[in-house]
């Protein structure tokens, strides 16, 4: 499914906070072919302390494409998670300059975390 909007991406994708920190996705989340299910819980993006201030990590204009990724992630679907991700960053408008420092760190830290090896 596509999105006429990137306001009808964050409306897609409702979200409710949850004590220990995660936001628990409410209802499921449909991307083109990737549905996330509802009570899917993600702890937002990894993102160090230091750069919050840059890229919040649950910031609601990244929220739809770190739930997406995550879920992708947690089905050790790596190079799908990727490419969904950065391709759900540009639907929503997100800087080129941020889009590119994402996609760049989560490509990184699969390589690290994970041993997958990807361009940037």
């Amino acid at each position: 499914m596509s999105y006429a909007t990137k306001e009808a991406l964050y409306r897609a994708c409702v979200t409710s906070p949850e004590r220990d920190g995660n936001v628990m996705l409410i209802k499921s989340f449909r991307y083109y072919n990737i549905k996330v299910p509802a009570g899917y819980l993600t702890n937002g993006a990894n993102i160090p302390r230091i750069f919050w201030s840059i890229i919040p990590p649950f910031s609601p204009q990244l929220l739809p494409a770190v739930i997406v990724h995550d879920y992708l992630c947690d089905q050790e679907a790596y190079d799908l998670a990727d490419k969904a991700f950065e391709r759900l960053l540009r639907d929503l408008e997100v800087a080129v300059w941020k889009r590119v420092v994402m996609v760049c760190a989560v490509k990184w830290y699969h390589r690290i975390r994970y041993g997958v090896k990807q361009k940037c």
